[in-house]
């Protein structure tokens, strides 16, 4: 029984000192980036870090709350406020991806017709590719430049593909991509008419999501304008002390409390209902 407790207590000394003194194994990085990571490369943001954006969306809320608690000496309205700006810079890079991805949808077509002019002149594809940053779509060429030095120092060309993605960060894009990967892995003669059929392709799902938003665009300004309107009216409040003082009061916070899940909840509701279906990234 004395050999079996001393076993036990061994054994415990010895994983206790694997614990804290022998050296651990590295787990590996994480492959899949995190949301705000992907959002600002997105947005065309890739160097900047998701860190950083963080701590730039804090900043802008504690530097809004502080100065509406100077102007309305109300700390609810100021802690409402303050949460309404940090929010903001994440409404303006989403804003801006959106708009990036529309550009990119009008110009693939374009880029499209232009590799296939290249192929059928006898280019091999990844110098079709590399042509693309001087005869390509204006806001294309940048990452098509950097896929020609890419390409030209490793010589991969799947590996440049892959890096062209994470620049391009785009779901047209990763369709392209990946099917000129395919092209290139299969051979053969099809690869000039892959190409025509995709750019017909392409142009026809960017002309109907084209009439479809445009068709939509009135419900999202209403949504916005219903949202906006309550809070505008309370920033204008906000000068006057008198008035704005009442919502110090617990009636006060709680119509903020109610009043601010009541607007998330019906502007969510009426983008859910008046959205688009949103084409996901492939293999990213």
């Amino acid at each position: 029984m004395g050999a079996l407790i001393g076993l036990g207590v061994g054994l415990g000394l010895l994983l206790i000192f694997s614990a804290f003194f022998l050296p651990r194994e590295e787990r590996p990085t994480r492959t899949r980036d995190g949301r705000v990571t992907r959002m600002l490369a997105e947005a065309g943001l890739g160097s900047v870090t998701s860190r950083s954006f963080v701590f730039l969306c804090g900043l802008i809320g504690v530097a809004t709350a502080v100065l509406m608690q100077a102007v309305s000496r109300t700390p609810p309205v100021a802690v409402i406020f303050g949460l309404m700006a940090t929010y903001l810079p994440v409404a303006l890079v989403r804003a801006r991806a959106r708009k990036r991805q529309r550009e990119f949808a009008e110009v693939w077509p374009e880029a499209v017709d232009h590799l296939a002019s290249g192929v059928r002149a006898g280019l091999s594809l990844p110098d079709a590719l590399a042509g693309l940053a001087i005869r390509g779509p204006e806001p294309l060429r940048p990452a098509f430049d950097a896929f020609a030095l890419d390409y030209q120092v490793s010589g991969r060309f799947s590996d440049s593909l892959d890096r062209l993605k994470e620049r391009l960060a785009d779901p047209v894009g990763d369709r392209v991509v990946e099917g000129l990967r395919v092209a290139r892995e299969v051979g053969g003669g099809d690869l000039g008419r892959l190409l025509r059929n995709l750019s017909g392709y392409l142009r026809d799902e960017a002309r109907t999501r084209s009439e479809m938003e445009s068709r939509q665009s009135w419900t999202v300004n209403g949504a916005r304008l219903a949202v906006a309107a309550p809070w505008l009216v309370l920033l204008m409040m906000s000068f006057q002390t008198t008035i704005i003082r009442r919502y110090a009061s617990p009636g006060g916070v709680v119509v903020l409390v109610v009043g601010a899940v009541l607007c998330v909840l019906a502007y969510r509701l009426m983008m859910r209902i008046g959205r688009l279906p949103t084409e996901k990234r492939i293999l990213s």
